[in-house]
C-alpha cells in the first residue's frame, strides 16, 4: 500500500474514537496488528496494539508511545497506522495488562 498519498491525522484527531480498531502496518507493509485502546490523549497517549493472532484470538497486547506510530487516513477515510517496528519487535515487548 502506498501511504504517501494518505493524509496524516492532526494532533486533535489522536483520540480513541478515531484510533481504536485501526490497522497497524510494519516497515514491510504487512498488517501486524490493530489498535485495541488508548491510555491518555494527544501526544502523551499510550496506544495498546494487539499484535498477531487471528480474528482477535491469540493476540498479544503491547503498549507503545503514540509517537512510535504514524496515523493517517486513506483515500476512503479509513484510519490506519504505520510503524518502523516489525511484528517480531512488537511481540518481544512486555505484554500490556490493564
Amino acid at each position: 500500500m502506498d501511504h504517501s498519498a494518505h493524509t496524516p491525522l492532526r494532533p486533535e484527531e489522536l483520540n480513541a474514537a478515531n484510533l481504536e480498531g485501526a490497522d497497524v502496518y510494519g516497515p514491510d507493509d504487512n498488517d501486524i496488528g490493530n489498535v485495541s485502546h488508548l491510555h491518555g490523549t494527544g501526544q502523551n497517549a499510550q496506544v495498546v496494539v494487539d499484535v498477531g493472532g487471528f480474528l482477535g484470538l491469540g493476540a498479544k497486547p503491547v503498549a507503545l508511545d503514540i509517537s512510535r506510530l504514524n496515523f493517517m487516513r486513506d483515500e476512503n477515510g479509513k484510519v490506519h497506522a504505520t510503524t518502523m517496528m516489525t511484528k517480531d519487535e512488537l511481540k518481544n515487548l512486555p505484554e500490556h495488562h490493564d
